[in-house]
């Protein structure tokens, strides 16, 4: 009987640590803000915004806007993890809120758009598309993506053909050969561990595992593209190699203009430690009148 109680009471102990884990774990990996966290970044900044959750079929996507409404618009999409916030210095960069439009979605699975819920390239991009298309002020789109938001806002011009004007790849992975998920992500995605998985670390997990596979499917597609193109790569990126740039070179032979800026010495942060130069090179790639 003894015997019995101290199993017992191993197995509960054991119970309140994982779900102390999960409660803990996810609350801290959430990588999203509050609404009164929101407001007072953008307040402390003297920035007006717009803070929106719109329905898209059955999903509900979470975006913030700043700068002119009537203005072309900028579109920024982060990586993965990430949320709208990858982006926020540019939300309330003066120079870029005068010129334009600026959106910045949370991605679905991440920040609050359904948030844990996976999914792979295609079905991202066709909401995405959705909301930009409800979104939709009658002036051109600019579309930038980071990392894992490369290739989906190439997906999305594929699958949007001469909707948007303009895409911006910033360190994005684009090349199948060049992805090497790490097998350890495999059992992260089955049942019941991808549970234990905190925050947004779970769909980023399902997304990079998957992420070969949408790659490989979109390869043949590449020769449609006809979007101009400003692809932004550091060479000493380690996370996305900068061989997916002559990849992209390779394949993009519809592009109308392609441009490469191939940054020395720089890693895979460049949203960030290159802030500057990539607002720059927005400005002059989509030179606003």
């Amino acid at each position: 009987m003894a015997r019995k109680k101290r199993r017992y009471l191993k197995r509960k102990i054991l119970g309140i640590a994982v779900l102390t884990y999960l409660v803990f774990a996810n609350s801290c990996m959430t990588m999203r803000s509050s609404a009164k966290e929101t407001q007072q970044f953008f307040n402390e900044k003297g920035v007006t915004y717009i803070e929106k959750t719109a329905q898209i079929e059955d999903k509900k996507l979470h975006y913030i806007q700043t700068g002119n409404p009537d203005g072309p618009t900028l579109v920024f999409v982060h990586g993965s993890p990430g949320s709208w916030n990858a982006y926020e210095s540019y939300l309330v960069d003066a120079t870029l809120i005068k010129h334009f439009r600026l959106i910045a979605p949370d991605r679905p699975g991440f920040g609050k758009s359904e948030f844990r819920k996976s999914l792979g390239l295609k079905p991202q991009a066709d909401l995405l598309n959705q909301l930009l298309k409800k979104l939709d002020n009658g002036k051109p789109y600019t579309l930038i993506g980071h990392s894992y938001g490369g290739p989906l806002i190439v997906k999305m011009a594929l699958e949007k053909s001469n909707y948007y004007e303009n895409l911006v790849v910033l360190a994005g992975a684009l090349d199948p050969e060049a992805e090497k998920p790490e097998k350890w992500r495999k059992p992260l995605t089955w049942i019941p561990l991808k549970y234990l998985v905190p925050g947004a670390l779970k769909p980023s997990n399902d997304e990079l595992w998957f992420l070969k596979k949408d790659l490989v499917e979109m390869k043949p597609e590449l020769h449609r593209l006809k979007t101009r193109t400003l692809i932004i790569h550091g060479t000493a990126d380690k996370l996305v190699p900068y061989s997916n740039v002559p990849f992209m070179k390779e394949h993009f032979t519809k592009v109308d203009s392609l441009k490469v800026m191939a940054l020395d010495s720089v890693n895979h942060f460049i949203v960030w430690n290159q802030e500057r130069l990539i607002k720059d090179a927005i400005l002059d790639w989509t030179n606003p009148k």
